[in-house]
């Protein structure tokens, strides 16, 4: 069965629409991103370029990838035309429908909006503000979530809301609840978990399915509990890592979307690698970030097709 995901309103997107249906009208062309998957068979390419082609749509960009072992056919295609993204998810559909496609459209120019969440380590939280603020994300980061208030400050600095939602053992599915509640008020398509240090239950893992990125060291499973660096220090390690992936019900298991890693020698002190594993994190975090909202990553199963 094939499967439409449009993007959820915005307001910006709101405001955006007229002016994109307006430039459709004026001949400007707009630019767009189609992003499928599906059971591999022959046609499949044929039939969206052909159907870009009678919609009047030019290609700019396009990439493919085969998967022989889930049998599976991903597609991500940057285009332009003078259209507008609902006539071309409503025209789309019967494409989609005869190959099986779970397929998305959406406005190439669309700043995703992205709730962040931290607990009391801010590096990577400061790194995606910053890179958010110059324009290297395309994000528009709604607010700021954390069991703790220590960031409050930096947050408002950036002039972003700041949700302090403490968690208890006790308060655990209130706070949840209201981390859904404000995604739904502020129409939030992705949750970043800047090293939100609150193990996510079951159920939020799986209403946000797709939806919530995490980050973490690459020592896991190795160096599991406190301090983990220091632990990989006791065992001479040679590379510091750092892993992006979707969050799922299983704890830090979830589909990998980038790794980064540094090689570091055996003269470094434990809070040198700590400072080497930050500067990973932030790296890996935020390509996975800026990729996910660029409709770059596709699931594929336990695995990611990325298209970069």
């Amino acid at each position: 069965m094939s499967q439409s995901h449009p993007a959820p309103d915005r307001s910006a997107e709101a405001a955006g629409g007229t002016a994109a249906a307006g430039a459709a009208e004026g001949g400007q062309p707009g630019q767009f991103l189609l992003t499928l998957s599906c059971p591999d068979n022959q046609g499949i390419v044929h039939a969206v370029s052909s159907y870009l082609f009678m919609t009047g749509c030019n290609i700019e960009d396009s990439q493919q990838f085969g998967d022989r072992d889930t049998g599976l056919f991903f597609m991500r295609v940057h285009f332009t035309g003078n259209t507008t993204v609902e006539k071309l998810r409503a025209s789309f559909s019967a494409v989609g429908d005869s190959f099986r496609m779970d397929w998305q459209i959406h406005r190439a120019e669309e700043r995703m909006r992205v709730v962040l969440m931290v607990s009391r380590f801010g590096h990577c939280l400061n790194d995606l503000l910053f890179r958010s603020r110059i324009g290297a994300l395309p994000v528009e980061i709604a607010a700021v979530v954390s069991n703790h208030t220590d960031f409050a400050e930096l947050v408002a600095s950036y002039d972003i809301p700041f949700h302090h939602i403490p968690v208890t053992k006790d308060t655990k599915e209130a706070a949840e609840e209201r981390l859904l509640e404000l995604v739904e008020e502020e129409r939030v398509e992705l949750v970043v978990l800047a090293r939100y240090m609150q193990v996510l239950s079951d159920n939020l893992c799986k209403r946000l399915s797709g939806r919530i990125i995490n980050i973490h060291h690459s020592f896991l499973p190795s160096f599991k509990g406190a301090k983990p660096y220091h632990q990989a220090h006791a065992r001479g390690v040679k590379l510091i890592g750092a892993t992006a992936h979707y969050v799922t019900a299983d704890l830090d298991e979830g589909p990998i979307i980038e790794q980064e890693v540094e090689r570091v020698s055996h003269d470094v002190t434990p809070e040198q690698l700590v400072a080497v594993g930050r500067d990973v994190e932030c790296q890996a975090l935020a390509r996975a970030v800026k990729w996910h909202s660029e409709h770059r990553v596709l699931l594929n199963g336990h695995r990611t097709v990325v298209f970069t």
